[in-house]
C-alpha cells in the first residue's frame, strides 16, 4: 500500500592525485546496550503474543541485535498495564511495545490516564484480519445462516467469545448486532488461544478471532469460517484444510454482514526516543519482514502486510484513533467522565 524511504550514504572524493575514493567512517549509531524488554499488553496465546515471540525468535535466530529481546506479557487492565509501563520509562529505549487495537479501546473504555501520543511511534509491522468463525460441527455454513438461526433464537441466547470487554472483539459484535437486529450473549476471555478453546469445546457458539488465532483448529477440522470483515478476500491461495484456502472465505460484505474491520500491529518506544534510536527498530523490523521465517509468518496468519514508518504510520494510527472513538461511542463503550 505505501512504501517508505531509503537513507543516502555520502562519499568524499579522493584529492588531485588519483587517490582511490574513500567513504567518511559513519558515525556511531545508537544500539541497545542491555536486554530490550518486548512488551506484550494482552494475554498469553493471543495474536500480539504469538507476533513477539516470532519476532523474538528471528531476531535471535539471525543475530539482528547485539543484546537479547525479551517478552514482556503485560495484560492487566485490558493492556493497561502494559501501556502505562512504557509511558511512565520516558527516554527508555530498551523498551518497546507490540500495540493492537487496546491502543484505543483501552483509555476510551475505561478512562485510564493514558493515549497513543504518550508513546514514539515507530512501525506498522502488519494488519491483522478478524473471521466470523463457528464450531465445525454447528450446522452454519454462511454468515447469513448463522445470524437468521440468532434472529430465530431468543434474545441473547447465542453466545459470541472474545479477547476482553469494549475492545475490537467486543466492538465487531456490537456492530453485527446492531447491523442485523441480533442480541448475542458477549463473553469475554484472556486471549486468542482461550477464544478458540471454548469454541471448539461448545461453551461458545461463535468468536472473531483473528486467523492466527484460529487456524490450528480450522486445521484439525475443529472450527469453520464463515466470512472475513474486510473489503476484500485474503488474496492467499494454498490449501489450509483438504478443500479451502483463506481466499475461499467470502467477506462478510458478500454475505450481506457490511462490516470491514482490520486490527493494528505496530511498535511503539517510550516517551522521547530519539530519532537515533526509532532508526535503530525500524531498521531492525525491517529486516525482521525480509526473513523467510517471517514471511511464512504473514502467509500461516493471513496477515495483510502493509508496511508504515515516519509520518504515515503517525497519521495513519491519528485516523484509526478516531474511528475507534466514533465506533465505541456508538456502541455505548466509553467510558462516563
Amino acid at each position: 500500500m505505501i512504501k517508505q524511504p531509503f537513507l543516502t550514504q555520502t562519499l568524499v572524493a579522493a584529492g588531485a592525485l588519483g587517490t582511490a575514493l574513500t567513504a567518511l567512517p559513519a558515525a556511531a549509531a545508537w544500539q541497545p546496550t542491555r536486554p530490550v524488554e518486548f512488551i506484550v499488553p494482552a494475554g498469553t496465546g493471543g495474536g500480539a503474543d504469538q507476533m513477539a515471540r516470532v519476532i523474538q525468535g528471528i531476531v535471535q535466530k539471525h543475530s539482528l541485535m547485539s543484546q537479547p529481546l525479551v517478552v514482556i506479557n503485560k495484560s492487566g487492565g485490558a493492556g493497561a498495564e502494559g501501556f502505562l509501563d512504557v509511558k511512565g520509562s520516558a527516554r527508555n529505549p530498551h523498551k518497546i511495545i507490540i500495540t493492537l487495537s487496546n491502543l484505543f479501546t483501552t483509555p476510551l473504555a475505561t478512562g485510564v490516564p493514558f493515549k497513543w501520543e504518550d508513546m514514539t511511534p515507530v512501525a506498522m509491522l502488519a494488519l491483522d484480519e478478524f473471521v466470523l468463525w463457528v464450531n465445525a460441527k454447528s450446522p452454519y455454513k454462511t454468515a447469513k445462516e448463522y445470524v437468521d438461526a440468532a434472529k430465530a433464537a431468543p434474545p441473547n441466547q447465542f453466545k459470541m467469545g472474545g479477547t476482553g470487554s469494549k475492545q475490537e472483539d467486543q466492538i465487531i459484535t456490537a456492530a453485527i448486532e446492531q447491523q442485523t437486529g441480533v442480541k448475542l450473549t458477549y463473553v469475554p476471555y484472556k486471549g486468542g488461544g482461550d477464544v478458540a478453546a471454548q469454541l471448539v469445546g461448545g461453551h461458545v457458539d461463535s468468536s472473531v478471532n483473528n486467523p492466527i488465532e484460529a487456524v490450528a483448529q480450522w486445521r484439525a477440522g475443529e472450527l469453520r469460517p464463515l466470512c472475513v470483515f474486510d473489503s476484500q478476500r485474503i488474496p492467499l491461495k494454498e490449501k489450509v484444510t483438504s478443500d479451502m484456502a483463506w481466499g475461499d472465505i467470502p467477506t462478510c460484505k458478500e454475505q450481506g454482514l457490511d462490516i470491514e474491520y482490520l486490527m493494528l500491529r505496530g511498535i511503539f518506544m517510550t516517551p522521547n526516543a530519539t530519532p537515533d534510536q526509532v532508526a535503530f527498530y525500524v531498521d531492525l523490523f525491517k529486516k525482521v519482514r525480509e526473513t523467510p521465517e517471517w514471511k511464512d509468518f504473514m502467509e500461516k496468519g493471513a496477515f495483510n502486510t502493509t508496511f508504515m514508518s515516519g509520518d504515515q504510520y503517525k497519521e495513519w494510527v491519528r485516523k484509526a484513533a478516531d474511528t475507534h472513538r466514533g465506533l465505541m461511542e456508538k456502541a455505548g463503550f466509553l467510558a462516563k467522565s
